[in-house]
C-alpha cells in the first residue's frame, strides 16, 4: 500500500508521468544542483523518478513526489520531492534512513521544505518506528542545513564523512551529518 500525507500546504504522494517534465528542469537548474556533482539531462531526471517511484511501490514510502495542496492555481502543481529513503551508498553512519527534499527554485524560502519533512518525520518515527533518521549534505549548503536545524536536528561534527559517491578531490565529497533521534523528536513536540 503506498502511504500519502498531507500537510497544510503539501501532499506528498506516489510519482506521476506528469511528474517528469517538472522534475527535469528542476534537475537542469544549476541553482538547484548546486550542491550535486552533476545537473541530471531529461533521460537521468527520468530514470532517477523510476527508481524512486518502484521503491515506493515496493515500500510504501519514499522520496515522496511533492505537491501544493489547497484552493489557489497552484493546487496540484508538482514542486520536487521530500521524503525518507535508505542511502543507497554505504556511509559511515549506515543503515540509516535519510531524509531529503529537493524542490524546485521558486519554492524556496517559503518553509515548504520544512513542512514535508516535519511530515515525513512524523512518519517515519510513528509509523515506521524508526528510532533515528539522518540527513547530511556538503558543509557550503546553508539552505538544507537551516532546514535540518529547523527540524532540531542536530549536527554530529564527529560524524562528518566523505561521501563515497563523489569523486576524489571534489569539493563535494565531504558531506556534514545531522541526526534526529524518535526521543529528542517527540521532546520538542
Amino acid at each position: 500500500m503506498t502511504i500519502e500525507l498531507d500537510t497544510e500546504r503539501l501532499r506528498l504522494r506516489q510519482w506521476r508521468a506528469s511528474d517528469l517534465e517538472p522534475f527535469a528542469r528542476l534537475n537542469a537548474d544549476p541553482r538547484v544542483m548546486e550542491f550535486f556533482p552533476n545537473r541530471l539531462d531529461r533521460q537521468a531526471s527520468d530514470a532517477l523518478a523510476g527508481r524512486i517511484e518502484a521503491k515506493i511501490a515496493e515500500r510504501g514510502w519514499g522520496l515522496w513526489a511533492a505537491e501544493l495542496r489547497g484552493a489557489d492555481g497552484n493546487a496540484g502543481e508538482f514542486i520536487g520531492f521530500i521524503g525518507l529513503q535508505p542511502p543507497i551508498a554505504q556511509l559511515p553512519c549506515s543503515p540509516c534512513v535519510e531524509i531529503g527534499w529537493r524542490l524546485a527554485q521558486p519554492f524556496w524560502g517559503k518553509g515548504l521544505a520544512s513542512e514535508g519533512a516535519r511530515a515525513a518525520l512524523r512518519f517515519g518515527f510513528d509509523e515506521l518506528g524508526l528510532d533515528e533518521i539522518v540527513s547530511f549534505t556538503v558543509p557550503t549548503n546553508r539552505r538544507s542545513r537551516a532546514v535540518m536545524e529547523r527540524l532540531g536536528m542536530l549536527e554530529d561534527k564527529a560524524g562528518s564523512f566523505e561521501h563515497p559517491a563523489i569523486a576524489p578531490g571534489s569539493p563535494l565529497r565531504l558531506h556534514c551529518l545531522y541526526r534526529q533521534s524518535k526521543k529528542r523528536w517527540s521532546e520538542l513536540l
